[in-house]
């Protein structure tokens, strides 16, 4: 929510300064691209797709990714450092941290000794729904 406030602050203005170029017409674009990364970030969906994992912010899908079941080595449930925050980035434990909101997550950690932070309000049953797609 807290973006797209910021966007209706850029677009007003915007709005208001019409007459101080470049504000009149730089504010706005800003504002639309705060929007733009408002949708793209709103909330984070995992979903089962057969054989993949996808994670998607949305509702606009710009930021996806798959993960095959048969990658995975383990899953846990824990917690993202603070300096995690929330986004699309690389943790400083190392991996890579999908997270939205919260510091609960769910620990994927890959065959390949990769892992990945999937952020979550559900983490118990995701991981259940995780162990019963390992293959061991």
């Amino acid at each position: 929510m807290l973006i797209y406030a910021i966007a209706v602050v850029f677009l007003a203005l915007g709005w208001f300064a019409q007459d101080a170029p470049p504000i009149h017409w730089l504010f706005p674009s800003i504002g639309m691209l705060m929007f733009v990364l408002a949708a793209s970030f709103h909330h984070l969906t995992v979903k089962d797709r057969g054989e993949l994992l996808e994670i998607r912010f949305g509702p606009l899908p710009l930021f996806r990714r798959t993960v095959r079941y048969a990658d995975l080595g383990s899953v846990e449930i824990g917690r993202t450092l603070v300096l995690d925050g929330w986004g699309i980035h690389w943790s400083v434990r190392g991996g890579w941290v999908w997270n939205l909101w919260g510091r609960t997550c769910v620990v994927v950690h890959f065959k390949n000794d990769g892992t990945l932070r999937i952020g979550t309000d559900d983490a118990r049953n995701l991981v259940e729904f995780l162990r019963s797609k390992v293959r061991i």
